[in-house]
Protein backbone atom coordinates (compact mmCIF):
# COMPACT_ATOMS: atom_id res chain seq x y z
CA UNK A 1 0.00 0.00 0.00
CA UNK A 2 1.10 3.36 -1.02
CA UNK A 3 -0.13 6.59 1.36
CA UNK A 4 0.31 10.36 1.41
CA UNK A 5 0.53 11.82 4.78
CA UNK A 6 -0.21 15.89 5.16
CA UNK A 7 0.41 17.85 8.18
CA UNK A 8 2.49 20.56 9.63
CA UNK A 9 6.11 18.58 8.85
CA UNK A 10 9.65 19.98 8.26
CA UNK A 11 9.25 23.60 10.28
CA UNK A 12 11.46 22.14 13.09
CA UNK A 13 8.44 21.70 15.72
CA UNK A 14 8.88 19.10 17.68
CA UNK A 15 5.69 18.46 18.42
CA UNK A 16 4.27 17.90 14.98
CA UNK A 17 7.55 15.58 14.07
CA UNK A 18 7.05 13.31 16.68
CA UNK A 19 3.47 12.82 15.62
CA UNK A 20 4.57 12.25 12.22
CA UNK A 21 7.20 9.93 13.49
CA UNK A 22 5.15 8.10 15.48
CA UNK A 23 2.29 7.69 12.86
CA UNK A 24 5.26 6.27 11.06
CA UNK A 25 5.67 3.43 13.34
CA UNK A 26 2.30 2.69 13.76
CA UNK A 27 1.60 2.41 10.24
CA UNK A 28 4.38 0.40 9.96
CA UNK A 29 3.47 -2.16 12.52
CA UNK A 30 0.31 -3.20 10.89
CA UNK A 31 1.58 -2.75 7.46
CA UNK A 32 5.95 -3.47 7.51
CA UNK A 33 5.66 -2.95 3.14
CA UNK A 34 3.43 0.25 3.36
CA UNK A 35 5.08 3.10 0.89
CA UNK A 36 4.71 6.66 2.95
CA UNK A 37 4.70 9.93 1.13
CA UNK A 38 5.03 13.06 3.31
CA UNK A 39 4.22 16.52 2.20
CA UNK A 40 6.80 18.42 3.69
CA UNK A 41 8.82 22.09 4.51
CA UNK A 42 12.01 20.20 4.45
CA UNK A 43 11.53 16.90 1.83
CA UNK A 44 15.20 16.02 2.13
CA UNK A 45 15.69 15.95 5.72
CA UNK A 46 12.17 14.37 6.43
CA UNK A 47 13.27 11.54 3.97
CA UNK A 48 16.40 11.72 6.09
CA UNK A 49 15.16 11.26 9.97
CA UNK A 50 12.30 8.72 9.38
CA UNK A 51 13.30 6.34 5.80
CA UNK A 52 10.06 7.95 3.92
CA UNK A 53 9.88 9.24 1.09
CA UNK A 54 8.66 13.22 0.73
CA UNK A 55 7.28 16.10 -1.67
CA UNK A 56 7.67 19.53 -1.49
CA UNK A 57 4.28 20.56 0.37
CA UNK A 58 4.07 23.87 -1.89
CA UNK A 59 4.91 21.61 -5.00
CA UNK A 60 0.92 21.30 -6.45
CA UNK A 61 2.41 19.51 -9.20
CA UNK A 62 4.04 17.01 -7.65
CA UNK A 63 1.57 16.31 -4.51
CA UNK A 64 -0.88 15.71 -7.67
CA UNK A 65 1.23 13.09 -9.37
CA UNK A 66 1.56 11.74 -6.12
CA UNK A 67 -1.73 10.83 -5.09
CA UNK A 68 -2.86 9.88 -8.34
CA UNK A 69 0.11 6.74 -7.98
CA UNK A 70 -1.79 6.20 -4.23
CA UNK A 71 -3.79 4.51 -2.84
CA UNK A 72 -5.02 7.37 -0.31
CA UNK A 73 -4.23 10.01 1.90
CA UNK A 74 -3.82 10.57 5.80
CA UNK A 75 -4.12 14.42 7.10
CA UNK A 76 -2.82 14.44 10.48
CA UNK A 77 -2.24 14.93 12.67
CA UNK A 78 -2.09 17.72 14.93
CA UNK A 79 -4.30 21.07 14.46
CA UNK A 80 -4.57 21.92 10.91
CA UNK A 81 -7.93 22.81 10.51
CA UNK A 82 -7.45 26.19 12.56
CA UNK A 83 -7.76 30.13 12.14
CA UNK A 84 -6.00 30.92 15.98
CA UNK A 85 -2.93 31.56 13.24
CA UNK A 86 -4.44 33.10 10.15
CA UNK A 87 -6.46 31.93 7.19
CA UNK A 88 -3.71 29.60 5.55
CA UNK A 89 -3.87 26.56 7.56
CA UNK A 90 -7.98 26.02 6.74
CA UNK A 91 -7.11 26.77 3.07
CA UNK A 92 -4.20 24.88 2.76
CA UNK A 93 -5.28 21.22 4.43
CA UNK A 94 -8.89 21.36 3.40
CA UNK A 95 -7.24 22.10 -0.64
CA UNK A 96 -4.98 19.23 -0.25
CA UNK A 97 -8.02 16.66 0.50
CA UNK A 98 -10.20 18.36 -1.91
CA UNK A 99 -6.89 17.26 -4.65
CA UNK A 100 -7.59 13.92 -3.10
CA UNK A 101 -11.17 14.00 -3.81
CA UNK A 102 -10.87 14.79 -6.99
CA UNK A 103 -8.64 12.05 -7.67
CA UNK A 104 -10.95 9.42 -6.16
CA UNK A 105 -8.89 9.01 -3.61
CA UNK A 106 -10.04 8.17 -0.11
CA UNK A 107 -9.32 10.21 2.49
CA UNK A 108 -8.74 9.76 6.47
CA UNK A 109 -8.37 12.29 9.08
CA UNK A 110 -6.74 11.04 11.40
CA UNK A 111 -6.89 11.91 15.57
CA UNK A 112 -6.72 15.52 14.69
CA UNK A 113 -7.15 18.15 17.28
CA UNK A 114 -10.06 20.70 16.02
CA UNK A 115 -10.18 24.25 16.44
CA UNK A 116 -10.60 27.02 17.14
CA UNK A 117 -11.98 28.27 13.32
CA UNK A 118 -13.87 31.31 14.22
CA UNK A 119 -14.47 32.57 10.84
CA UNK A 120 -17.81 31.63 9.09
CA UNK A 121 -16.26 31.04 6.10
CA UNK A 122 -13.65 28.66 7.07
CA UNK A 123 -16.49 26.52 8.65
CA UNK A 124 -18.16 26.12 5.90
CA UNK A 125 -14.74 24.96 4.08
CA UNK A 126 -13.92 22.25 7.13
CA UNK A 127 -17.85 21.19 6.87
CA UNK A 128 -17.74 20.74 3.06
CA UNK A 129 -14.19 19.07 3.66
CA UNK A 130 -14.54 17.22 6.21
CA UNK A 131 -18.47 15.57 4.89
CA UNK A 132 -17.10 13.99 1.76
CA UNK A 133 -13.74 12.55 3.45
CA UNK A 134 -13.45 8.34 3.91
CA UNK A 135 -12.51 8.41 8.15
CA UNK A 136 -12.45 10.97 10.32
CA UNK A 137 -10.52 10.43 14.04
CA UNK A 138 -10.08 12.77 16.16
CA UNK A 139 -7.87 13.64 19.20
CA UNK A 140 -10.48 14.73 22.15
CA UNK A 141 -13.85 15.20 22.92
CA UNK A 142 -13.93 18.92 22.55
CA UNK A 143 -12.70 18.35 18.81
CA UNK A 144 -15.65 16.01 17.88
CA UNK A 145 -18.12 18.40 19.61
CA UNK A 146 -17.06 21.08 17.87
CA UNK A 147 -17.18 19.17 14.62
CA UNK A 148 -20.82 18.18 15.28
CA UNK A 149 -21.95 21.56 16.00
CA UNK A 150 -20.68 23.08 12.73
CA UNK A 151 -22.04 20.53 10.70
CA UNK A 152 -20.33 17.30 10.49
CA UNK A 153 -22.38 14.80 9.81
CA UNK A 154 -20.11 11.65 9.33
CA UNK A 155 -19.25 9.39 12.05
CA UNK A 156 -16.42 10.69 14.34
CA UNK A 157 -14.32 8.36 16.29
CA UNK A 158 -12.13 9.38 19.22
CA UNK A 159 -8.28 8.31 18.90
CA UNK A 160 -5.95 9.77 21.06
CA UNK A 161 -2.76 11.81 19.88
CA UNK A 162 -0.58 9.48 18.12
CA UNK A 163 2.24 10.54 20.50
CA UNK A 164 0.67 8.99 23.30
CA UNK A 165 1.71 5.50 21.48
CA UNK A 166 5.32 6.70 20.82
CA UNK A 167 7.65 3.56 21.17
CA UNK A 168 10.36 5.67 23.20
CA UNK A 169 12.90 3.35 24.87
CA UNK A 170 14.75 5.79 26.97
CA UNK A 171 18.58 6.04 27.82
CA UNK A 172 20.06 5.36 30.82
CA UNK A 173 19.03 7.83 33.25
CA UNK A 174 21.36 9.84 35.05
CA UNK A 175 20.28 10.29 38.74
CA UNK A 176 23.53 11.79 40.15
CA UNK A 177 22.54 15.08 39.48
CA UNK A 178 20.72 17.23 42.41
CA UNK A 179 17.14 17.05 42.86
CA UNK A 180 14.56 18.18 42.32
CA UNK A 181 14.28 19.12 39.06
CA UNK A 182 12.08 21.08 37.43
CA UNK A 183 11.47 20.98 33.21
CA UNK A 184 10.22 23.66 31.62
CA UNK A 185 8.65 24.41 27.92
CA UNK A 186 7.56 27.68 27.41
CA UNK A 187 6.43 29.82 23.80
CA UNK A 188 5.90 33.33 23.07
CA UNK A 189 2.14 34.21 23.35
CA UNK A 190 -0.14 37.45 23.17
CA UNK A 191 1.92 40.11 25.38
CA UNK A 192 5.51 38.39 25.44
CA UNK A 193 7.09 40.80 27.65
CA UNK A 194 4.11 40.99 30.61
CA UNK A 195 4.33 36.77 30.22
CA UNK A 196 8.32 37.57 30.58
CA UNK A 197 7.82 38.74 33.23
CA UNK A 198 5.46 36.63 34.88
CA UNK A 199 6.84 33.67 34.05
CA UNK A 200 10.04 35.10 35.59
CA UNK A 201 8.99 35.79 38.94
CA UNK A 202 7.51 31.89 38.69
CA UNK A 203 11.28 30.67 38.11
CA UNK A 204 12.72 33.01 40.78
CA UNK A 205 10.25 31.46 43.33
CA UNK A 206 11.11 27.86 42.36
CA UNK A 207 14.25 28.71 42.42
CA UNK A 208 14.15 30.46 46.03
CA UNK A 209 12.57 27.24 47.07
CA UNK A 210 15.48 25.11 45.76
CA UNK A 211 13.73 23.77 42.49
CA UNK A 212 16.29 23.27 39.94
CA UNK A 213 14.84 24.48 36.51
CA UNK A 214 15.44 22.90 32.98
CA UNK A 215 14.34 24.59 29.62
CA UNK A 216 13.59 22.31 27.12
CA UNK A 217 12.61 24.23 24.08
CA UNK A 218 9.42 22.46 21.76
CA UNK A 219 9.71 24.63 18.35
CA UNK A 220 13.07 24.99 17.45
CA UNK A 221 15.25 28.35 17.53
CA UNK A 222 12.23 30.47 18.22
CA UNK A 223 11.44 28.82 21.83
CA UNK A 224 15.05 28.19 22.39
CA UNK A 225 15.27 32.09 22.05
CA UNK A 226 12.09 32.69 24.11
CA UNK A 227 13.35 30.68 27.15
CA UNK A 228 17.11 31.86 26.96
CA UNK A 229 15.43 35.72 27.59
CA UNK A 230 13.74 34.57 30.58
CA UNK A 231 16.90 32.60 31.67
CA UNK A 232 19.09 35.79 30.95
CA UNK A 233 16.54 37.60 33.69
CA UNK A 234 16.47 34.86 36.05
CA UNK A 235 18.74 35.30 39.71
CA UNK A 236 20.33 31.85 39.64
CA UNK A 237 21.84 30.25 36.06
CA UNK A 238 19.58 27.52 34.74
CA UNK A 239 19.96 24.81 32.28
CA UNK A 240 18.44 25.91 28.32
CA UNK A 241 19.11 23.19 25.72
CA UNK A 242 18.84 24.01 22.37
CA UNK A 243 16.06 23.98 20.68
CA UNK A 244 17.06 21.47 17.57
CA UNK A 245 17.94 18.23 19.73
CA UNK A 246 16.13 15.29 18.56
CA UNK A 247 12.61 13.87 20.13
CA UNK A 248 14.43 10.82 21.83
CA UNK A 249 16.88 13.77 23.65
CA UNK A 250 14.15 16.00 24.44
CA UNK A 251 12.09 12.40 25.85
CA UNK A 252 15.39 11.97 27.82
CA UNK A 253 16.28 15.47 29.46
CA UNK A 254 12.18 15.12 30.31
CA UNK A 255 12.01 11.93 31.38
CA UNK A 256 14.83 13.35 34.16
CA UNK A 257 12.56 15.89 35.76
CA UNK A 258 10.53 15.35 38.32
CA UNK A 259 7.42 17.81 37.40
CA UNK A 260 6.83 19.92 33.78
CA UNK A 261 5.89 23.17 33.78
CA UNK A 262 4.43 23.49 30.30
CA UNK A 263 2.81 25.33 27.70
CA UNK A 264 3.57 23.39 24.49
CA UNK A 265 0.87 20.47 23.69
CA UNK A 266 3.20 18.13 22.87
CA UNK A 267 5.67 19.00 26.07
CA UNK A 268 2.89 18.12 27.97
CA UNK A 269 2.24 14.81 25.86
CA UNK A 270 5.91 14.01 26.28
CA UNK A 271 5.52 14.35 30.32
CA UNK A 272 2.62 11.77 30.08
CA UNK A 273 4.70 9.25 27.97
CA UNK A 274 7.58 9.41 30.50
CA UNK A 275 5.31 9.60 33.69
CA UNK A 276 6.49 13.09 34.71
CA UNK A 277 3.61 15.47 36.50
CA UNK A 278 2.75 18.77 35.19
CA UNK A 279 1.86 22.36 35.70
CA UNK A 280 -0.80 23.17 32.69
CA UNK A 281 -0.28 26.38 31.14
CA UNK A 282 -2.90 27.40 28.91
CA UNK A 283 -2.95 29.25 25.96
CA UNK A 284 -5.33 27.62 23.32
CA UNK A 285 -8.36 25.17 23.91
CA UNK A 286 -6.36 22.16 22.75
CA UNK A 287 -4.17 22.45 26.22
CA UNK A 288 -7.69 22.40 28.18
CA UNK A 289 -8.43 19.51 26.08
CA UNK A 290 -5.38 17.66 26.83
CA UNK A 291 -5.64 18.75 31.11
CA UNK A 292 -8.85 17.14 30.74
CA UNK A 293 -8.10 13.96 28.28
CA UNK A 294 -5.16 13.08 31.36
CA UNK A 295 -7.29 14.74 34.68
CA UNK A 296 -4.55 17.17 35.68
CA UNK A 297 -6.22 20.48 35.95
CA UNK A 298 -5.31 23.44 34.20
CA UNK A 299 -2.95 25.98 36.41
CA UNK A 300 -3.22 29.46 34.87
CA UNK A 301 -4.63 30.66 31.38
CA UNK A 302 -1.97 32.84 29.75
CA UNK A 303 -4.88 34.54 27.64
CA UNK A 304 -6.44 35.56 31.29
CA UNK A 305 -4.74 39.13 32.42
CA UNK A 306 -5.34 38.51 35.56
CA UNK A 307 -2.97 35.01 36.06
CA UNK A 308 -1.02 35.01 39.18
CA UNK A 309 2.31 33.75 39.23
CA UNK A 310 1.84 32.13 42.77
CA UNK A 311 -0.66 29.59 41.52
CA UNK A 312 1.90 27.85 39.33
CA UNK A 313 4.18 27.28 42.50
CA UNK A 314 1.74 26.13 44.78
CA UNK A 315 0.78 23.65 42.05
CA UNK A 316 4.01 22.65 42.02
CA UNK A 317 4.66 22.25 45.80
CA UNK A 318 1.31 20.30 45.64
CA UNK A 319 2.53 17.98 42.99
CA UNK A 320 5.90 17.40 44.87
CA UNK A 321 4.18 16.68 48.11
CA UNK A 322 3.03 13.55 46.27
CA UNK A 323 4.81 12.88 43.36
CA UNK A 324 4.19 8.73 43.35
CA UNK A 325 0.90 9.25 43.60
CA UNK A 326 0.96 11.59 40.57
CA UNK A 327 3.36 10.01 38.65
CA UNK A 328 1.27 6.27 39.43
CA UNK A 329 -2.05 8.09 37.97
CA UNK A 330 -0.42 9.51 35.27
CA UNK A 331 0.95 6.47 34.22
CA UNK A 332 -2.23 4.64 34.12
CA UNK A 333 -4.16 6.66 32.34
CA UNK A 334 -1.53 7.18 29.41
CA UNK A 335 -0.93 3.32 29.08
CA UNK A 336 -4.56 3.00 27.91
CA UNK A 337 -3.70 6.13 25.63
CA UNK A 338 -0.86 4.33 24.63
CA UNK A 339 -2.75 1.41 23.19
CA UNK A 340 -5.63 3.49 21.77
CA UNK A 341 -3.12 5.70 19.63
CA UNK A 342 -1.63 2.55 18.15
CA UNK A 343 -4.82 1.29 16.98
CA UNK A 344 -5.54 4.19 14.93
CA UNK A 345 -3.50 3.48 12.28
CA UNK A 346 -4.97 0.22 11.83
CA UNK A 347 -8.36 2.08 11.39
CA UNK A 348 -7.11 4.52 8.53
CA UNK A 349 -5.36 1.28 6.65
CA UNK A 350 -8.83 -0.27 7.03
CA UNK A 351 -10.64 2.51 5.52
CA UNK A 352 -8.05 2.88 2.77
CA UNK A 353 -8.10 -0.81 1.85
CA UNK A 354 -11.57 -1.10 1.86
CA UNK A 355 -11.36 1.77 -1.20
CA UNK A 356 -9.07 -0.42 -2.97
Amino acid sequence: MKVVLSGYYGFDNTGDEAILKSMIQHLRTFDPEIQIIVLSQSPSKTESDYGVSAVNRWDYKAIIRTLKESDGLISGGGSLLQDATGPRSVLYYTGIMHMAKWLRKPVIIYAQGMGPIRKPFHRLLVRIALNGVTGISVRDMKSKEFLERIGVRKSIHLFPDPVFGYDYKDMEEDRNSQKPLIAVSIREWGDSDKLEEKLTKVFNDCMEKGYRLRFIPMHGESDEAFSKKVAQQLDQEVEVHPGHLSIDEKLHLLSEADVLIGMRLHSLIFAGVCSVPFVALSYDPKIDALADQLDFPVTVDVNDPGWESSAITKEVERLYGDLPAHKGKLEHTVSTLSRRAKETARAALHHIQQKK
